[in-house]
């Protein structure tokens, strides 16, 4: 049954909620939906899930009745947030993509010392809103019950790592600390959720001085996937299932 996300402010009395926005085309024209089709809704903002009913279909509005409510059943109570170096052509499309199919929370994009990608600051709105779109659809195709959030491009000086359980930095030159050792760690701290940063660089990797920096944060970690150098676009895919798989839902 299909998907559609709301916001608190969707919900109305008698039980009601009022979708809006591109979603009212996709429902009547796509779908083709009519009176007392039954569709699945979201609240992102509490994951709340509502099987319910089409009661009026209007030109700009779907008007729906609840039927039944229900909790959350797909989020992880591991919050992880990728951290990714902006590779070349549409690889953060995948990436956000298949990280949202995965369960990730929260992806950054960043620019690093070896990033070849060069926005204009006219053009990075614009990509923005593209991959919030891609996480939208990948996260209403997937069954979650969140969009994840994809914040603006930074810088990775920039990056703030103090309310971060545990960072992992992605690093092809380490030799010694592996995420094997890191999980392990992970694995005794007995909070309900974790939050957990995955920090990816782009095509060229980090430049040392870059790996030096990142290191200076008392919650960072430098760490080895092992003996194979993994493309950027494979890194954040094979850190954030081995996590969901160790520390999250899949287990």
């Amino acid at each position: 049954m299909p998907k559609f996300f709301i916001k608190t402010e969707n919900l109305k009395e008698n039980e009601e909620i009022w979708i809006t926005g591109s979603d009212v085309n996709h429902i009547k024209n796509v779908l083709r939906k009519k009176i007392d089709d039954k569709i699945n809704i979201c609240n992102s903002d509490t994951q709340a899930n509502y099987e319910c009913i089409i009661k009026y279909i209007e030109e700009n509005k779907i008007i729906c009745k609840i039927i039944n409510e229900t909790k959350s059943m797909s989020e992880s109570s591991l919050n992880i947030t990728i951290f990714q170096g902006l590779p070349k052509s549409d690889k953060m499309e995948l990436i956000i993509q298949k990280s949202t199919e995965l369960g990730v929370k929260t992806i950054v994009p960043v620019i690093t010392k070896r990033t070849v990608v060069k926005l204009k600051d006219k053009d990075k709105q614009n990509k923005v809103d593209r991959w919030r779109k891609i996480a939208e659809v990948a996260a209403k195709q997937s069954g979650r019950d969140i969009i994840p959030t994809i914040e603006n491009i930074i810088n990775i000086a920039d990056i703030k790592f103090e309310n971060y359980d545990k960072v992992l930095v992605l690093y092809e030159n380490e030799e010694k600390l592996s995420i094997k050792d890191e999980i392990a760690q992970l694995k005794n701290n007995d909070k309900e959720e974790l939050n957990i940063g995955i920090v990816i660089g782009p095509e060229g990797g980090f430049a040392e001085s870059e790996i030096e920096q990142l290191k200076l944060n008392q919650n960072v970690s430098v760490i080895t996937l092992g003996k194979r150098i993994l493309r950027t676009e494979t890194v954040a895919l094979v850190v954030s299932g081995i996590l969901m798989y160790e520390l999250g839902d899949l287990n």
